[in-house]
């Protein structure tokens, strides 16, 4: 009983401690190729994109990697493989995630309401 006890003490302080670690910003999604600005002409032979589309190409066809700009900040994301990072590249978001330096581990990504 009494290892019970403590295995449950030990799992709801694990449980605090990663819930506690977590933040939220407001920021864009964007990648690494580009950071905090889109310069579509020159990156894509010319061709006139929005960030979003740009975004995903040059993840897709340049191999960059998502990032999340926020504050004129640029950092990288820890887990690439969040499926939300695709759905809502080039958009403005509600971000919750991990800071380590600079690269956040994202766990939520939402649209902010509309005001």
């Amino acid at each position: 009983m009494n290892h019970l006890c403590i295995a449950v003490v030990a799992t709801m302080l694990g449980a605090m401690s990663v819930s506690a670690a977590d933040q939220t910003w407001t920021g864009r999604i964007s990648d690494s190729m580009c950071g905090a600005k889109h310069n579509t002409a020159d990156e894509h032979g010319g061709k006139k994109m929005s960030d979003r589309d740009c975004t995903l190409a040059c993840v897709k066809e340049h191999h960059a990697k998502y990032v999340f700009v926020s504050g004129g900040k640029v950092y990288s994301v820890g887990n690439q493989d969040f499926a939300a990072l695709e759905e809502h590249a080039g958009h403005t978001v509600k971000l919750t995630g991990e800071m380590n330096g600079d690269s956040i581990t994202v766990s939520n990504i939402v649209m902010p309401a509309k005001k």
